[in-house]
């Protein structure tokens, strides 16, 4: 679960979490109900719109989680931000045509919620010109829910990389190109996309400088993230693993788990009772704990209890991935459910850096 974020239930099998910042736009409509006159009614009713617009992107991200899990690709969660919603893939699908779908999954779901309101409107007449859309309003709710529908799923479309738009223009460029040059073709769309959000903010509305922002870093960090990948094609995780490692016993004290880490290259240690692995310390954690705690506190009470358990055979990339979503430096490796070796971000890091040498 994610530091400074609410868990507010899990749904389908992933968890869907509101993170501290989401409140403050929650508290900004409210005040801006009663800096206009609007009184407290329709600071709630605005309040509860915005609740009911965040639900919709709540179900935009479930198209996209749901449809990746149809390709057996799960999702960690969904967190909702005061800009959107975030869909944590594992990894968006390697095929064009899987990755299309995935991205138009969350749009299309706006359209369906639009579409429905649409006919709800239509049949009880109350349908209303565009013009009469007025979020700042507790009038035609349901009108406004469905043009803010609509509006979400054409924006999401605008191909500025990260967004859906973006990874649309991927996947279609994929088609006919490498993943890799697709992806920096994208990224430099997104990027000048990111650009002319945040110049438009200064003049309009202030938070597509915020969207702009994340768009420019989203992008950049994709196309980096998409760079190590390719510098990984073709190995698995036994190609960098090691096989002499220390296991500690979870009654080893922190202060002499140090002491061993000083006199060794390793970049932390398994944690283990009769060849059972119980959890995993690193590096930063053994020394971060000794300067917060000074007594010999047992390596059980700190270690990382939940850990990844990869498989020799594993595609390197995907391990690596792993390990950048645990924020974690060492996995073990198992092979018919015995412990084989270890790996280290490090030395993923490494085999990327000779490799980008080589390139």
């Amino acid at each position: 679960m994610k530091k400074w974020s609410l868990y507010i239930g899990s749904y389908f099998g992933i968890k869907v979490l509101i993170h501290w910042t989401f409140w403050i736009i929650i508290g900004w409509i409210f005040m801006l109900h009663l800096n206009k006159g609007h009184g407290w009614e329709a600071g709630i009713t605005g309040v509860l719109f915005i609740l009911a617009l965040f639900a919709c992107v709540v179900l935009h991200e479930f198209g996209h989680a749901l449809t990746a899990k149809k390709y057996g690709i799960p999702t960690r969660n969904i967190t909702l931000y005061p800009i959107g919603g975030v869909a944590s893939l594992n990894k968006m699908p390697d095929k064009p045509i899987q990755a299309l779908a995935v991205a138009l999954a969350g749009p299309a779901v706006n359209i369906v919620i639009a579409g429905v309101l649409y006919v709800f409107l239509s049949s009880t007449n109350q349908l209303l010109p565009i013009s009469e859309m007025n979020n700042m309003s507790g009038d035609n709710f349901w009108f406004n829910l469905m043009v803010a529908n609509a509006i979400l799923a054409i924006f999401n479309l605008i191909p500025a990389f990260p967004m859906d738009g973006g990874r649309v223009l991927r996947a279609l460029l994929a088609f006919n190109m490498d993943k890799l040059k697709a992806t920096t073709i994208a990224a430099r769309v997104g990027q000048f996309l990111a650009i002319v959000f945040v110049f438009l903010g200064f003049f309009t509305n202030f938070w597509l400088v915020f969207i702009g922002l994340f768009i420019y870093l989203g992008a950049g960090a994709e196309a980096i993230q998409e760079s190590f990948k390719s510098k990984l094609i073709g190995y698995v995780v036994k190609d960098i693993l090691i096989k002499k490692f220390t296991l500690l016993s979870p009654t080893e004290t922190v202060e002499n788990a140090l002491k061993q880490l000083q006199t060794s290259p390793e970049e932390g240690f398994l944690i283990a009772e009769n060849k059972q692995v119980l959890g995993i310390l690193t590096r930063k954690e053994l020394i971060t704990e000794l300067s917060v705690n000074k007594d010999a506190t047992s390596v059980f009470e700190v270690m990382q209890k939940e850990f990844i358990k990869l498989n020799p055979e594993m595609p390197l990339y995907e391990a690596y991935q792993q390990l950048i979503i645990s924020k974690t430096t060492i996995a073990p490796v198992f092979e018919h459910q015995q412990l084989i070796g270890v790996i280290y971000a490090k030395s993923i890091n490494e085999l990327i850096v000779i490799n980008n040498k080589r390139h």
